[in-house]
């Protein structure tokens, strides 16, 4: 067995509209972050497949909800295997795109946030050397409402010494709202920090609880 459960990821599509992800069935954990946090290069390292997502020097350059499968969880020889994806939503914030189109990003993450039953829980990036942006906070504060797990990255821990990233690490621990269900590493793409945790962490998400009723029906 491979030691990197999400390595085989694979590709599957891009969606405009929440209505064209695949079957809202089996577990997914999506990934959101302001445009140029590293998310593409956290979902590259994480899954050990260079050129899984596309990254760029342009930030916001992933414009689509884009789906990824993997190899299904086995949980015994019991039970049926579960299908399992990470979703890759649009990086939010530098994007140079039109206002309309922003919109429509913006009613559609919430849109996916809100109804897609099969979402186990969120990888927020963060990039370490900023402080929280309105978009991660509205993230965090979502998760909080509808108790949604959410594992955050701060990413490019490699620009920072090691003092200096933990430092960054505490101050953001202390900043989450209390009761959030979020879970908080250093991460770095480019250096292999901490990316067997978040391995680790992704995993557990996915096999986490099942979101038995959409927000709307709450």
């Amino acid at each position: 067995m491979s030691s990197n459960p999400l390595q085989g990821a694979q590709f599957v599509l891009a969606a405009h509209r929440i209505n064209q992800l695949p079957a809202d069935e089996g577990a997914e954990v999506a990934f959101a972050g302001r445009s140029n946090a590293g998310k593409s290069s956290a979902l590259n390292a994480l899954t050990g497949h260079r050129g899984l997502a596309r990254t760029s020097k342009t930030p916001g350059r992933t414009q689509q909800m884009v789906a990824f499968s993997l190899p299904p969880i086995v949980h015994g020889e019991a039970l049926p295997a579960l299908e399992a994806r990470l979703i890759d939503l649009p990086g939010y914030g530098y994007a140079k795109v039109p206002e309309a189109l922003r919109e429509h990003w913006r009613r559609e993450i919430d849109r996916y946030l809100h109804e897609r039953r099969s979402l186990r829980g969120v990888v927020l990036i963060v990039d370490i050397r900023h402080p929280l942006k309105e978009f991660d906070r509205m993230m965090l504060d979502f998760c909080l409402r509808t108790e949604l797990a959410c594992h955050v990255l701060l990413t490019k821990a490699d620009k920072l010494s090691r003092n200096q990233a933990s430092q960054a690490l505490a101050a953001l621990r202390k900043e989450l709202p209390v009761g959030t269900p979020a879970t908080v590493q250093v991460f770095s793409s480019a250096a292999g920090t901490g990316v067997e945790e978040a391995r680790s962490a992704v995993m557990q998400l996915l096999e986490g609880n099942v979101r038995t009723k959409s927000l709307a029906e709450r």
